[in-house]
């Protein structure tokens, strides 16, 4: 098969889709691999690197897809891609399509075969591609959050651990999956005071447990988070529904109560934000202000970090971007019944119900496509 990795186009977004080890492995494994000139520079890894594993580096964008069977992004086509979209071809990235309208009406009528990062889910639930780039998000988001409080920055000025004879910050975490456990222990060692609000209790005594009581756990409700937000100095959205939009948690008027200054960061904004006044933002310009609080709301914020969030990201696709080289995508989702899960549209029809559901579409039988 040959596989291509262009070089991700989106606002400050310097990671690649595939590490030279993995172009090794997809050649060893009779596989052509074609790479864009300079696809991997963002995360110090050059041309060179990907030649020497076995690669053709190509000129540009437009050849790099041609070439492809089977196409690794890690971000979701912006519109300038879309021109290259073809019925022939695979494509396997992060998508986030119920907060993607264009993007998804794009893919299906080219009838591209798109199969999403985010939707391949194992049996116990867990979603081994989003899973790597949550943590990630989650580790950042305190970071992030906490430089946004210098007043340089537009924050007030408010150190996370504090010093001796001050308080810390307090920073409320929504909900305590992946990103959200990675969020509250960098938090935790940041010196704050954390609460995590999770409709699991099995999951919030698994914190409680490992964490001492250092966190302060919380059923979450409207009441609890009402009353824990409006006392925050930072919040951390990171609530997910695989494939749908995420729900909206915290209220414009729920902001308009916080305390000057206070920073919210949205992890879940490409699936649409929790809170109800969030958009997509860039590195490039990370905040805007609602009422007196600063929204951070970057949807690719592991872009930041791209030479750590591309090599965890390689190591999670690799074995199933193995498996679609080598069996075919058809062959590959009826053996592994977690990858067909990812599969979100083939031939103009949607395969997803949360996203035909965000978008009114119909959604077509997955056992029908896979027969």
């Amino acid at each position: 098969m040959k596989v291509a990795i262009p070089t991700e186009v989106k606002n400050n977004e310097f990671r690649v889709a595939v590490t030279p080890a993995g172009v090794h492995e997809l050649t060893e494994n009779g596989h052509e691999v074609f790479v864009q000139a300079g696809a991997g520079l963002g995360s110090s890894i050059p041309d060179e690197a990907y030649e020497a594993a076995g690669a053709v580096i190509l000129a540009d964008a437009a050849r790099t897809w041609a070439a492809a069977d089977l196409l690794l992004k890690v971000k979701e086509p912006v519109d300038s891609e879309y021109a290259f979209f073809r019925s022939d071809l695979v494509l396997f990235t992060y998508l986030h399509l119920a907060a993607e309208p264009l993007l998804t009406q794009a893919l299906l009528s080219a009838g591209v075969t798109s199969i999403a990062y985010e939707t391949v889910q194992l049996p116990s639930g867990a979603l081994p591609l989003l899973a790597p780039m949550s943590e990630v998000a989650g580790r950042l988001a305190p970071i992030v959050g906490a430089n946004v409080m210098l007043k340089p920055n537009g924050g007030p000025g408010l150190l996370v651990p504090g010093v001796p004879g001050t308080h810390p910050a307090r920073i409320v975490v929504l909900g305590g999956g992946v990103a959200g456990t990675a969020a509250m222990q960098v938090a935790l060692g940041l010196g704050a005071d954390v609460t995590v609000l999770d409709t699991n209790l099995f999951r919030l005594r698994e914190l409680d447990a490992l964490h001492f009581g250092r966190v302060k756990t919380i059923a979450s409700n409207s009441f609890e988070i009402d009353k824990a937000v409006s006392e925050a100095d930072m919040v951390i959205g990171s609530v997910l529904i695989p494939g749908a939009r995420a729900p909206k948690l915290v209220s414009n008027e729920l902001v308009s109560r916080m305390r000057p200054g206070s920073v919210l960061v949205d992890i879940a904004v490409d699936q649409g934000g929790c809170f109800a006044d969030s958009h997509p933002t860039t590195h490039a310009e990370p905040t805007f202000t609602v009422h007196r609080s600063l929204f951070y709301c970057v949807a690719n914020m592991p872009g930041a970090v791209p030479h750590t969030s591309t090599y965890a990201l390689t190591n999670a696709t690799l074995p199933y971007v193995r498996a679609i080289a080598n069996r075919g995508w058809k062959s590959a989702l009826n053996a592994d019944s977690s990858l067909a899960r990812g599969l979100t549209t083939y031939a103009g029809s949607i395969m997803s119900a949360p996203v035909a559901s965000a978008h009114g579409l119909e959604c077509r039988s997955l056992a029908d496509v896979l027969a």
